[in-house]
């Protein structure tokens, strides 16, 4: 008779729960007050399933060893945009000089380059067989 009402009422506890998981209120963004507002990181990569970097967003260092238009490679943020193959067809980089967009296209070297430094603006189209086209205001 004991084991009986145990049971009873170790069944009625689980249904009381299992019930609450379905009508209780669902928490969502607003609920989560205590969480950060910023994940901060040096990087962020996403992978795909076979664990290739296919996105990133990376801070890199300046580096005065490299010259980048006569002058030390700056520190830059970076997205990158990578294809199945690895190749990065899309570049967006960010520097204290100003800023560039880089599209890839399926053939190298075919791109379109947009970049903002300084004073100067400039877009650039580059065909498949390497003939290019500057554009400047």
């Amino acid at each position: 008779m004991k084991i009986q009402k145990l049971l009873v009422g170790l069944t009625a506890v689980n249904l009381g729960l299992f019930c609450y998981q379905f009508v209780r209120p669902h928490l969502g963004f607003a609920a989560t007050a205590d969480a950060p507002a910023v994940i901060r990181g040096r990087a962020l990569e996403i992978v795909d399933d076979r664990g290739k970097v296919r996105a990133s967003i990376a801070v890199l260092p300046e580096d005065p060893k490299v010259k980048w238009n006569g002058k030390p490679y700056p520190e830059i943020v970076l997205l990158r945009l990578m294809s199945p193959d690895g190749s990065a067809h899309v570049k967006l980089g960010a520097t204290r000089l100003g800023s560039g967009l880089l599209i890839g296209g399926e053939f190298d070297p075919t791109y379109i380059q947009l970049k903002a430094e300084g004073t100067e603006s400039m877009v650039k189209l580059i065909n498949k067989d390497g003939r290019e086209r500057l554009i400047k205001p």
